[in-house]
């Protein structure tokens, strides 16, 4: 062969390969076409034109299960049962794919013919006797035409016969959909059991069905389940589960009970240990966070574990304390520092040390002396930052806002784009807004609005917020600068004089816009007085007089949530959240306002 020659024939093959590769692309697309056709002629309802696609379609592939299965589904919402006899008893003879017999058995009971459906189904079933695997295709075709009863058959007959197949997750959706709640629960632990790495998603496919409520019917199945299952053959998973279930029902003690049965058996870290403690620090149940850290601070061996109880059991203890007790407190940290020191590693306890004794025992000098001293210790440039902050903080404290604003700006300088930096950048609109430059605060407020920290651009907002909506009443801002006065008042832990100031705006300002932010404001402060039902009055106040307001779901759910865990009220509670989730979907309350509302309503939470 020449040179000439052997470059056509290879320019030939090329050429053909290229025609060959079009052909194939323009016929898929052509394909593509006629299915998406059919989809939109079968979703208008206009099942004949669907039904020539599909038949179309399925000439071309006459193993594409998809098209038969649409052939067959197409067939019968024209109600041309025979047809679709014909069709697949034909099918059959061609291909052997035991879900036929379950799409046939259908096909009768559609028409009313059901000793041969239930002929067929189990036609069906007795397949999987032959080949395990064919449960696959058959429970999927049964789940498909909602035949719970036979695609359970289906599910646990092939457990038997190979266990390596694992169905509960498929079993436990469909006792769930029956309502056999402890088949349910039970199939579900068996997945887990099986395969622990998917335990979360198992925990909130469980969480459908169960409750903060610990007398409620699913809870007690569940439970008993659980402690059945840790009888008959103790695992920790157990353990593990009950701990979740007293977690979600708020009983933190039984929950603490587990997790101290799990680190007896498995002394590895406290991390679950210290996780319950801050579940329960934030649910406020004090006296059962107390004693978990108590725990850790005996049991533990590493001292970073043990001075990170110590910190938050002292902030806990802080905030529940008495002026009277402060020196109690005040020599619990000394002897803290004693026994680990005040180096760089125990900063985070020195800069709460700090903070103690400038918001609490009001002596700011010492406070900013142990702090400078702190910033002479080899720091990070966070860790230095983080110093700064309070210091800052404490000068706010004495109303010295020019040099709190040099060690904002440090650290805005220092750290630029980071989080410490929005969140010092946030202080300095707080500090400006304290001493009435509401211009400067809003000017920074303007650029926290895409703080990449989802709370500092949400504080943000709401500071902006109430500036921006009090400061054109009055061209000399007398209400507002009241306002930013008492709320000055509150961060320096003045709550009587900050209530006493708001008082003073509800009596004489009591025409302008800022009146529904002073009795917000002040129902939160009586609410930290534990004076509920002062902060009642004021949410009932907003709600009578301000329905149109930003502040109307947050006074419904403060005031549902007093009614709920400290007036005893769950009916007038119950009522709040009802108002949030019909009227207020859009509210950042509305997950945890139907959340109680079910829970108070006995129903499974979401």
């Amino acid at each position: 062969m020449n040179i000439t020659t052997s470059t056509f024939y290879i320019s030939y093959i090329y050429n053909m390969r290229y025609i060959h590769i079009l052909f194939i692309l323009i016929s898929t697309t052509m394909f593509s076409q006629n299915d998406i056709l059919a989809k939109e002629y079968f979703k208008k309802g206009d099942f004949e034109k669907a039904l020539y696609e599909y038949k179309k379609l399925y000439a071309k592939s006459p193993s594409n299960i998809n098209y038969i299965n649409q052939v067959v589904l197409t067939h019968q919402q024209l109600e041309q049962y025979d047809e679709v006899e014909t069709f697949l008893l034909k099918l059959m003879e061609r291909i052997n794919y035991p879900a036929f017999l379950v799409e046939l058995g259908y096909n009768y009971q559609l028409k009313n013919d059901f000793e041969n459906a239930t002929i067929n189904y189990n036609k069906a079933i007795a397949t999987i006797d032959v080949r395990a695997s064919h449960v696959f295709s058959v429970a999927r075709s049964f789940q498909s035409h909602a035949l719970l009863n036979e695609a359970v058959i289906s599910y646990e007959k092939a457990m038997l016969l190979n266990p390596d197949f694992n169905f509960n997750l498929q079993l436990a959706k469909i006792y769930g959909e029956q309502g056999n709640i402890e088949k349910m629960f039970n199939s579900y632990i068996h997945f887990a059991e099986a395969n622990p790495v998917s335990l979360n998603n198992i925990k909130r496919a469980i969480s459908d069905f169960i409750s903060e409520n610990s007398a409620s019917e699913n809870n007690i199945i569940f439970r008993k389940v659980l402690l059945k299952k840790n009888q008959q053959e103790p695992n920790l998973l157990w353990n593990e589960l009950l701990s979740w279930l007293f977690i979600q029902q708020k009983d933190f003690n039984k929950a603490f009970i587990q997790e101290k049965a799990i680190f007896n058996r498995q002394p590895d870290n406290l991390n679950r240990i210290e996780e319950l403690a801050s579940i329960a620090s934030n649910e406020n149940e004090n006296e059962v966070a107390k004693e978990i850290l108590t725990y850790i601070i005996e049991t533990a061996q590493d001292s970073n574990t043990k001075l990170k109880a110590h910190y938050n059991l002292l902030q806990l203890e802080t905030k529940e304390s008495l002026k009277d007790n402060y020196t109690v407190i005040n020599t619990k940290y000394l002897d803290l520092f004693k026994e680990f020191g005040t180096f760089s590693q125990t900063l985070k306890l020195q800069i709460a040390y700090a903070h103690f004794l400038a918001f609490y025992m009001n002596e700011t000098k010492e406070a900013t002396t142990f702090l400078e001293k702190a910033l002479k210790l080899p720091l990070t440039k966070l860790q230095k930052a983080e110093v700064k902050l309070e210091l800052g903080d404490i000068l706010v404290l004495q109303e010295k806002f020019n040099k709190a604003l040099i060690y904002y700006t440090q650290i805005q300088r220092n750290l630029k784009n980071s989080t410490i930096s929005q969140e010092a950048r946030y202080k300095v609109a707080k500090a400006s807004y304290y001493k009435g430059d509401f211009k400067w605060a809003e000017s920074q407020l303007k650029i926290l609005k895409a703080s990449t920290s989802q709370l500092i651009a949400n504080d943000a907002l709401d500071l902006k917020l109430l500036i921006s909506d009090n400061k054109y009443e009055d061209s000399l801002h007398t209400a507002l600068k009241l306002y930013s006065k008492a709320d000055l008042l509150a961060f320096q832990n003045r709550d009587e004089e900050s209530i006493s100031l708001l008082n003073k705006i509800l009596n004489e300002h009591k025409t302008e816009p800022i009146i529904a932010q002073t009795l917000y404001k002040q129902a939160q402060l009586f609410e930290a007085k534990k004076e509920y039902e002062k902060a009642e009055a004021n949410y009932e106040a907003i709600i009578a007089n301000y329905r149109d307001g930003i502040l109307i779901d947050d006074a419904y759910f403060k005031l549902a949530k007093i009614y709920e865990k400290q007036l005893n009220l769950p009916e007038k509670a119950k009522t709040l959240y009802e108002l949030i989730i019909f009227d207020h979907a859009d509210s950042i309350y509305f997950v945890d306002a139907r959340k109680h509302y079910r829970a108070l309503r006995g129903d499974a939470i979401n």
